[in-house]
């Protein structure tokens, strides 16, 4: 990934977000999320008051009483779930919440950004939980001639 890596921040800007954006629309036509869920079990999304707005409004409770039912302040002042899995995840894979769900959920993989440079390091962090996104790696590396 370092030397893939090295080569994607070499890229123009527009060109980097149009090869990834590709991408990212070929894997996500042959993939369900459903069959996987990994990111909902292993990674907690940081919420933002407004995520935490939209989901008290869907769930019908009030924001104190969502926050200290489902969510905690990180050692860095992120506010983040209390526990993984996500407790909104069933055992289907489905999200209860999905209308709701948070920002970071819904961008996640975070593989259709613009300036996608500046995501390189969280795309790298989300290669171990991301099948999709390993996807589109291995496909970027193989346009470029370079090992992911």
């Amino acid at each position: 990934m370092k030397v893939l890596k090295k080569k994607l921040k070499s890229l123009p800007d527009k060109s980097l977000d149009a090869m990834f954006l590709r991408h990212h629309e070929e894997v996500f036509k042959q993939t369900d999320c459903l069959d996987c869920g990994n990111c909902c079990k292993t990674l907690g999304p940081r919420l933002t008051k407004t995520d935490i707005r939209r989901m008290a409004k869907y769930l019908k409770v009030k924001e104190g009483d969502f926050f200290a039912s489902y969510l905690r302040l990180d050692e860095d002042g992120d506010t983040v779930m209390k526990a993984l899995p996500c407790p909104f995840l069933g055992g289907d894979n489905y999200c209860s919440v999905y209308p709701a769900r948070p920002k970071a959920c819904r961008e996640y993989p975070h593989t259709d950004h613009t300036k996608m440079k500046k995501h390189l390091n969280l795309l790298e962090k989300n290669l171990k939980t991301c099948p999709a996104a390993q996807q589109i790696v291995d496909r970027i590396a193989e346009d470029l001639g370079l090992p992911s």
